[in-house]
């Protein structure tokens, strides 16, 4: 599969929860439905149609999981994936103290062997091979795997499974460490998944993940992380149960900045050692008082995603009909999602612009609205900015003081509507 070219993927809607195959399940928030996130197309494209898919969550009643339903072929939004974690200072510093923070917590032995899931362009094994640890990546990107290893963090092609598991534990032993960031609520078989991290994880190692955090996503109103990659919004309470079924404990739990809000989890083979710290019961009691173990709670997020869409709107409207030109700042997946819930399309964003070289020169999905470079900003001189990149808008703003200094203005949708 070529960048940029367009394809129509499967889809199917799988009828149990994925993490503990209940069948109750409950409809709380439907969006608009969209094509995949990330299926920029070539400008050869850009007149043709894409094909959209229902953005439905539910809510499980027998383990409060919080999930879509409608999954679409890994292959096609992963194979030839276009988001890499170096492009963004502020990733290579969270992971640059993730790295820090695992490696003092729990001293893996010198040379142990670290093994990140989904690892992109080996951003944070770079960080653990700096302290002296082995470290293999896997991930389903062949052209940002194979750009890894030429750099010298050894990737796997491939998606993650525990035959592969089994394969690594046999040519190199186990794991020490095994870390997966925003890819463990991108597996629809993440029970599987689980099975593989078991047999490849040291007796005495731990498995840290972090995930988008459900309270931050109902807190903040960060509906539009919700898209088809994001099968799964994680909270503490579906998790402990999940890890528990599958032979592992959950044994930390806390909440990181990243993404707009992340949840960060440290889980062990079940009786392995350190037994459960109180971050987890303190984590589980907060999310049963902010409700979300209860599906009214989700009822009540969509009626606020409405109200921030009216409020958005009706700025962008009026900002249009006084002559206002507008650009969009970043082709994050997470605007996809956005645009296409708040009717945000070419009519009133003129073009955006990004910093991934992968993105440029290529149309965003759907809507077909030019990503250009920054340098855009500069050369076209809109009148707003409308940071879609939301999670970083503090870090544009600041690297992009000219522009307003030149009298250019920025929107900061989400989590609050912001004219800066």
């Amino acid at each position: 599969m070529e960048a940029g070219k367009l394809t129509a993927p499967s889809c199917r809607r799988r009828a149990d929860c994925r993490l503990c195959g209940g069948t109750d399940l409950t409809l709380v928030v439907s969006l608009t439905p969209t094509p995949p996130a990330n299926a920029f197309v070539s400008p050869e494209d850009r007149d043709k149609p894409q094909a959209v898919y229902p953005l439905d969550v539910f809510f499980c009643e027998a383990c409060a999981h919080v999930q879509l339903l409608d999954v679409v072929d890994p292959a096609h939004l992963f194979e030839d994936y276009v988001y890499v974690s170096g492009t963004s200072p502020v990733f290579v510093r969270h992971f640059q103290d993730y790295a820090r923070d695992v490696i003092a917590s729990f001293r893996p032995p010198a040379g142990g062997l670290v093994v990140d899931i989904g690892s992109n362009d080996g951003t944070l094994l770079k960080f653990f091979q700096d302290a002296g640890l082995a470290v293999l990546g896997i991930d389903p990107a062949a052209r940002i795997a194979a750009s890894a290893t030429a750099a010298g963090i050894e990737t796997i092609p491939g998606f993650f499974s525990i035959d592969m598991a089994r394969r690594i534990v046999a040519e190199r032993g186990p794991a020490s460490v095994i870390t997966a960031n925003n890819v463990f609520a991108h597996m629809d078989d993440i029970r599987g998944a689980l099975d593989g991290v078991r047999a490849l994880l040291d007796p005495g190692g731990v498995f840290v993940f972090e995930v988008s955090y459900l309270a931050d996503v109902v807190e903040k109103t960060l509906f539009d992380t919700i898209y088809h990659e994001h099968l799964d919004y994680h909270s503490v309470k579906p998790l402990r149960r999940f890890l528990a079924a599958g032979g592992m404990e959950l044994i930390e739990a806390q909440r990181t900045d990243s993404h707009g809000g992340s949840l960060r989890c440290v889980a062990r083979h079940a009786g392995a050692g350190r037994a459960p710290g109180p971050s987890v019961e303190a984590m589980v009691a907060m999310e049963e008082e902010m409700g979300l173990d209860r599906a009214r709670t989700f009822v009540r997020f969509s009626d606020r995603i409405d109200k921030l869409g009216a409020e958005l709107r009706s700025l962008l409207d009026r900002l249009k009909g006084g002559g206002g030109t507008i650009a969009g700042f970043g082709a994050p997946a997470k605007a996809t999602t956005l645009m296409y819930h708040f009717g945000i399309g070419p009519e009133t964003l003129d073009f955006i612009v990004d910093d991934s070289p992968l993105k440029q020169g290529l149309f965003t999905p759907g809507l077909h609205i030019p990503v250009l470079p920054a340098s855009a900003l500069y050369e076209r001189k809109p009148d707003y900015a409308l940071i879609l990149a939301w999670n970083f808008a503090p870090a544009i703003m600041e690297k992009n003081a000219a522009f307003r200094a030149a009298g250019g203005r920025f929107i900061v949708p989400v989590p609050d509507l912001e004219l800066v």
